[in-house]
């Protein structure tokens, strides 16, 4: 069963603020969807969310995170659907079967239990065209084949954009913007036009840009060389390991930083932080 989605509301938001590191604007669009959507007895659409940064800025983490605060068993709930199109989808010849099967698999899921989530990774490598077959889930349309499925969370997480986030944020940095100052507003052309206008997304010409079914677009960061030492220190803890600053610095300093000259961001956010600990210890 889902669990009481209020206190989960507020649970989550204290553990986004506690341990997604340097990520406001994402914790800002989450919680906001997400209390707009809970507290809503008759949605008229599913609460449809895509995820945007380059690696290691939090994606999967603030995903799995959600699920884990609004299904008992998170990940493993079997109301919680992920999909990866390496997995599942790996054949462009047999896009035809794909779509049948997708649009079946979640047709049946909801029928199920209309409160369901289901997880798109890696929206990037969809073939394009593919995701068009979950267009009637997505929209304010009353029944779809007789199940009441407006209560269901689709999440979208994809590469696609982040090289265009890193950029805009090292423009703004050199504008002597920080980062804590950036919105939303500020980002949002760059990555639609990455994401839902290059032939190579999942999204490409996709039916849920034109029709304006993604309800958030929420913009992943990348990490600078103090977030990821908190990273490493959140890191230690959760492995019970003694926090010695000394080896925060070193492993902080031995993941690559971009751009060459300045070295201002880390190249993959804090991916790498858990397997580099070792090393030190």
């Amino acid at each position: 069963r889902p669990v009481n989605l209020f206190h989960s509301a507020s649970g989550l938001e204290c553990d986004l603020a506690l341990n997604l590191v340097g990520q406001p604007l994402v914790r800002q669009q989450v919680m906001k969807g997400l209390r707009e959507f809970l507290e809503n007895r008759n949605p008229a659409k599913p609460l449809v969310m895509s995820f945007h940064g380059s690696t290691g800025t939090g994606k999967t983490f603030v995903s799995s995170m959600l699920v884990r605060y609004l299904f008992q068993g998170g990940l493993r709930s079997p109301y919680v659907h992920q999909f990866s199109p390496i997995v599942h989808f790996p054949h462009a010849e047999r896009i035809e079967q794909y779509k049948e099967n997708l649009k079946r698999w979640i047709q049946g899921n909801l029928t199920n239990c209309g409160r369901s989530a289901f997880l798109f990774e890696e929206m990037d490598k969809m073939h394009p065209g593919l995701i068009d077959v979950i267009i009637p889930f997505l929209g304010p349309s009353w029944v779809v084949y007789g199940t009441n499925y407006r209560k269901a969370i689709f999440i979208f997480i994809s590469n696609a954009g982040g090289e265009q986030i890193n950029e805009m944020t090292l423009d703004l940095w050199r504008a002597r913007k920080d980062r804590e100052e950036i919105s939303l507003q500020d980002l949002e052309p760059a990555i639609s036009k990455a994401v839902f206008e290059n032939p190579q997304s999942g999204f490409w010409k996709s039916g849920i840009i034109n029709n304006h079914l993604i309800d958030f677009v929420v913009p992943f960061l990348p990490l600078k060389h103090h977030h990821v030492k908190q990273c490493v220190i959140n890191e230690l803890v959760q492995q019970g390991l003694e926090v010695r600053p000394g080896v925060v610095q070193e492993v902080a300093d031995s993941i690559p930083y971009f751009p060459e000259e300045e070295k201002i961001f880390s190249s993959t956010g804090c991916k790498t932080v858990a397997s580099r600990i070792s090393f030190f210890f």
